[in-house]
């Protein structure tokens, strides 16, 4: 099925001199297109760092990082952003959503940047998240578990071949946390779709088809896995 992401030689370093900090150094990944894939490792591992290569947000220091076709580090202004808006969708640990706007309008917020009829997708993707009836609620007025569906909504609403997840369970309990990784794993099963999850937590793991390891900003293993375990039966 071809790459969705494949990074060769990449490295980060923020700072100079003294305050010089490697958070990414080398490294070489490969992300099969319509995998579900767990990026592990401890607090300052280089997993966001790399999140944001892949999302174009920054560039490498060094190295290349090619995602949708596209070599990420030579894209312009204008390159970026249109990579942002059609090719990766972001879902974040704490949903950023808009407190003053309803559910149905953060979703629509993004679909709008992409083209007509921008209710009508919006509304068809909260439907497939299973918040149909909550259309019309403030983010405040929903539990973390729907706010982070309508968080998803929002990523899948480009329709984007990949999907970038930074701690997506991070603020939730067991039961939403299963709930919300169960829903992930239905929309790589929809079709080529790509997921990237950053995560810490080894037993969320065990849900992936490929779990690439990193330590002090280098990868330290990667591990396939033919028959991932359902989220249903993860011990938390």
């Amino acid at each position: 099925m071809g790459l969705a992401v494949k990074s060769d030689g990449l490295s980060k370093t923020y700072g100079e001199g003294d305050t010089e900090v490697h958070a990414l150094h080398d490294v070489t990944i490969e992300v099969p297109k319509g995998e579900f894939v767990v990026l592990l490792g401890a607090s300052g591992s280089g997993k966001t760092t790399f999140l944001n290569q892949v999302g174009a947000i920054e560039s490498p220091t060094s190295g290349r990082i090619e995602a949708d076709g596209r070599d990420l580090a030579q894209l312009d202004d204008d390159g970026r952003t249109d990579y942002r808006l059609h090719s990766v969708g972001f879902i974040f640990q704490f949903y950023n959503l808009v407190p003053t706007l309803t559910a149905l309008e953060n979703v629509a917020l993004i679909a709008e940047l992409i083209g007509p009829n921008a209710m009508e997708r919006s509304r068809a993707v909260l439907e497939q998240v299973g918040l149909s009836d909550r259309l019309d609620h403030f983010p405040g007025q929903l539990s973390g578990g729907q706010q982070q569906r309508v968080s998803i909504a929002r990523g899948l609403v480009k329709d984007p071949p990949l999907l970038l997840a930074d701690e997506p369970t991070g603020a939730l309990d067991v039961e939403t946390g299963t709930q919300i990784l169960g829903l992930l794993r239905e929309t790589v099963a929809e079709g080529d779709r790509s997921i990237i999850t950053v995560t810490h937590n080894t037993e969320i793991a065990r849900i992936a088809h490929r779990v690439i390891e990193l330590r002090d900003g280098e990868v330290l293993g990667v591990e396939t896995n033919d028959d991932p375990a359902q989220p249903g039966d993860l011990d938390w």
